[in-house]
């Protein structure tokens, strides 16, 4: 850009939450900013908050103030829609009030609980659901023990269901008791009821099931029902598992 076009670069990582103006000038001398895949050192850069790609250490900043990421714990019952003709609890109602156009990356069904991601990001939304990005999510199950020490190297081989076989990229028992056994599923797979059916298939059906983590994202202790903002960190991390 010209000297008179777009805005100082350390205005912009500063208004992007990144550091002080003062702060952002030392990451730019230290070489430590890149816009559009090329170092910045000099001060008076100029950029373009609505197009360009600025990456601090590695991690891509988000400089759009348009854009919204919202982590949402959904409770057991609501359904993964933005409206319901039936009039049943979804997703939409809450984010009715809010004025950012949102919508839900990927889905859990009715009965699962746990994480999904709001945004309106549209090219983000859209990498991390395509099955040619491998985005890891992770799921706590409840299911009928006791587990079988062979059961981690069986789904690691990879279970053979209606619609295709499905490997997990991680498992592990957390915790077996009186005929219940927590275990948590790693896997990369989108599709409709993919840890329920796996499970099943193996003998153990689910009681109970909640999405904990996507990608560097975790649930955490938010509580059923909340909506929170991601941090830059984390948002950063979405980018990084999506090559953007």
């Amino acid at each position: 850009m010209t000297s008179e076009e777009g805005v100082r670069l350390q205005k912009v990582l500063a208004q992007a939450g990144v550091a002080s103006r003062r702060a952002s000038e030392e990451l730019i001398a230290q070489g430590r900013v890149s816009v559009d895949g090329k170092v910045v050192t000099e001060f008076g850069r100029r950029v373009d908050p609505d197009n360009a790609v600025i990456h601090v250490d590695g991690v891509r900043v988000v400089v759009r103030g348009d854009l919204v990421h919202l982590a949402f714990n959904k409770p057991k019952g609501v359904h993964t829609t933005m409206s319901d003709d039936r009039g049943r609890p979804c997703v939409g109602d809450y984010v009715r009030d809010r004025k950012d156009r949102l919508f839900h990356v990927g889905r859990l069904d009715a009965d699962t609980e746990g994480l999904l991601l709001l945004t309106n990001d549209g090219e983000l939304a859209h990498r991390l659901t395509h099955p040619s990005f491998v985005v890891l999510k992770t799921y706590l199950a409840e299911v009928q023990g006791p587990i079988a020490r062979t059961l981690g190297r069986t789904l690691r081989d990879g279970v053979e269901l209606e619609d295709g076989p499905v490997t997990v990229d991680g498992f592990k028992v957390v915790d077996s008791s009186g005929g219940r056994t927590l275990v948590e599923v790693v896997l990369h797979e989108g599709r409709n009821h993919i840890v329920r059916r796996l499970l099943a298939e193996v003998g153990h059906p689910v009681r109970k099931l909640v999405r904990t983590q996507i990608a560097d994202v975790r649930l955490g202790n938010q509580r059923p029902g909340s909506l929170r903002a991601l941090t830059r960190p984390e948002v950063g991390s979405l980018f990084a598992a999506v090559d953007l």
